[in-house]
Formats: C-alpha cells, structure tokens, sequence
C-alpha cells in the first residue's frame, strides 16, 4: 500500500499525517506519540478514530505537528488520522462523522482591538 496522506487544523495547529500499512506505530515529530503528548487524555483524544474502527494495529502514522498547544495538536492529529482513514476507504466515513471526529473545530482566538487591554476587556472607566 501507497503511504495516504492527510491534513487536520485545529486553532493554530497544523498535522500533516502519512498512513500506511505496518504494526500501529504513531510518531509524531520523530517521537513516539506517548512521548509527545505526556498527558493520558491526549493520548486517547489521538487514538480516538483508530479504537472507533479498531485499527489500533492496522497502519504505522507518520506525523509532522507544527504551531499551536499541545491540546490543539492533539485535535488537529486527530482530525487528520480520520481524513486519511477515509481516503483509505470511504465505508470508514459514517461511523467517524456519527463520532464527531471529521467536524474542523472552527473556533479561533479573537484577535486584540486598539485602545483595550484584550479583545473584549476595556480598561476601567471612571466617570470623575
């Protein structure tokens, strides 16, 4: 099998996943995925679409992570391993949409205003 390749955003992270056929070995950056994300449930919020289809042990993920938290990493790698299983096979799509998995979290930090101290906080007003 061809390595697929596949792109997941999420805030001002960037994942660019390559899957292929091997033994369920996630690398990220050139680390293990458990390495890089320390915390459990990033871990699991990364192995979501693969334990949805259990294909845990199916394919090797090669991933590039660039920008953002480690939480909007974890996400943007979750959206991008699901868009590479269903180039894989679209029969997969159905139960991953029902998950939520292939929704792009849309929501992004708001930018600074002028003359405010924040995007939406203002300085304190005093009337004398």
């Amino acid at each position: 099998m061809e390595s697929i390749n596949a792109l997941g955003r999420r805030k001002a992270a960037v994942a660019r996943v390559y899957l292929s056929d091997g033994k369920g070995k996630i690398t990220v950056n050139g680390r293990d995925y458990k390495e890089y994300f320390g915390a459990e449930t990033l871990q699991y919020v990364v192995t979501q679409p693969l334990v949805a289809l259990n294909a845990t042990e199916k394919y090797d993920i090669v991933v590039n992570l660039d920008g953002g938290g480690v939480k909007g990493q974890a996400e943007a790698l979750r959206l991008g391993i699901s868009r590479a299983l269903i180039k894989l096979d679209a029969e997969n799509k159905p139960s991953l949409k029902s998950n939520g998995f292939l929704t792009r979290d849309p929501r992004e930090v708001e930018r600074k205003k002028p003359g405010q101290p924040k995007a939406r906080r203002r300085f304190q007003f005093s009337k004398r």
